[in-house]
């Protein structure tokens, strides 16, 4: 979902196998920004699928989808190894010739140890900062697709916009002054000749900054609704004409992102053990008077646009549920197949948490953040409705993250 925000993310380091092949080439300018490690046969871990499976064809074929759209010799980084994009389809339609027999576990883990090779996350040493050397271990957190209620046209019901692209943002590409800016882009807007940064939330909501500027694509009832919209990235607004919009992530305000969760721990109004974001919500609905402060610790603003289908990742390719995952962009392979290992939550008839329980699977790397970055991060999208928005707002585990990747002397698969 593109979520700009999201609560988690990490790094992952690759250690070079193999020299003189096709589909791997070294790349010594990013070994010590490596995120991953390739491991040796005795440290894979155990492979399964607590989904048995379900979604994963499906997203896999989201990633190859993505894959034939770039050039066939565009690298992927695993770690300080390089694939190309033509390796990495062949790759996951290996992979796919195997799950689509939904395999048990004992052959599961024989075709991957004999086909596959495996990198694991380096993780980080511990807390939630993203630190750059750790001990493998990863923080995965969760998102979903909230449902808003909400209509075209201004009422004293709807009183609240999700703003599309405003005219005067400006997104510049500093890449194209110099080199050592690669891939370095700042956002802003133009005021008396000059670049400077572009109006932060408080300008936006209470001072009215954007009349005139941007259309609201629609106005929605409840103002921490669209708040946490904004985190997620991507939702659906279901119409007070009966009709249902996608809207998706288009671009922020460039302002830095500030955790109101932090905040309330910070401040004494939460604890940090019971911090979620349904804690979050009945905070603000029995303090309607700290709302501005609360929610103005946030500078940072989304606009949206809308999409006939949804939610999108930032690969542009629908995010599936419990398989589609958020990493950081810059240091793990775009599309590429992992594996977690963590915990998910069961709840009970009334929506309440009542076992956490091993969290196994395959999932593919498709969506990121902007505030998801390092070795030790990952957002698990969980989909739509109640049990979706109940794991999402309190799924905060340890776990492990490993990336599969087809040995280089496999033969191509015949189509």
């Amino acid at each position: 979902m593109t979520r700009f925000y999201c609560i988690s993310r990490f790094v992952i380091i690759f250690v070079l196998f193999v020299g003189g092949c096709a589909a791997v080439k070294k790349e010594p300018s990013v070994i010590r920004k490596a995120a991953l490690a390739r491991i040796s046969l005795s440290e894979y871990p155990v492979f399964a699928d607590d989904m048995l499976y379900d979604g994963l064809e499906h997203s896999i074929c989201k990633s190859i989808s993505y894959l034939k759209q770039v050039p066939s010799d565009k690298s992927f980084m695993f770690g300080k190894d390089s694939f190309t994009a033509d390796h990495l389809i062949r790759s996951l339609q290996y992979f796919l010739t195997c799950i689509q027999a939904k395999p048990l576990k004992h052959d599961l883990n024989r075709f991957i140890r004999s086909n596959f090779l495996v990198y694991r996350s380096i993780g980080c040493n511990g807390g939630s900062n993203g630190g750059s050397n750790g001990s493998g271990k990863v923080l995965f957190t969760g998102y979903y697709e909230p449902i808003l209620e909400g209509s075209l046209t201004q009422s004293d019901e709807f009183r609240f916009p999700v703003y599309a692209w405003p005219d005067d943002l400006a997104v510049i590409d500093l890449s194209l002054f110099s080199p050592k800016f690669s891939d370095k882009k700042i956002i802003g807007r133009f005021f008396e000749n000059k670049v400077v940064p572009y109006h932060e939330r408080r300008e936006i909501e209470h001072e009215g900054c954007l009349e005139g500027k941007a259309e609201p694509v629609a106005w929605v009832k409840d103002r921490v609704d669209l708040f946490f919209l904004q985190i997620q990235g991507s939702g659906k607004i279901c119409l007070d004409n009966g009709k249902t919009i996608n809207v998706h992530y288009h671009t922020s305000n460039g302002r830095p992102y500030r955790s109101i969760g932090k905040y309330l721990i910070e401040k004494g109004k939460i604890p940090r053990p019971e911090m979620s974001m349904q804690k979050i919500r009945a905070y603000l609905r029995d303090n309607p008077e700290e709302l501005d402060t609360v929610l103005y610790y946030n500078p940072s603003y989304v606009f949206f646009k809308i999409e006939k289908d949804g939610p999108l990742g930032c690969l542009n390719v629908k995010l599936t549920p419990g398989r589609s995952i958020a990493l950081d962009r810059k240091i793990f392979p775009k599309a590429a197949l992992a594996f977690i290992k963590t915990k998910k939550p069961l709840i009970d008839g009334a929506g309440k948490i009542h076992i956490w329980k091993d969290c196994n699977r395959f999932v593919l790397n498709q969506d990121t953040g902007g505030a998801i970055l390092g070795p030790g991060r990952g957002d698990i999208f969980f989909g739509n409705g109640r049990y979706a928005e109940i794991a999402a707002g309190h799924m905060q585990h340890p776990g492990e993250l490993y990336f599969l990747i087809l040995k280089p002397e496999i033969g191509r698969v015949v189509e």
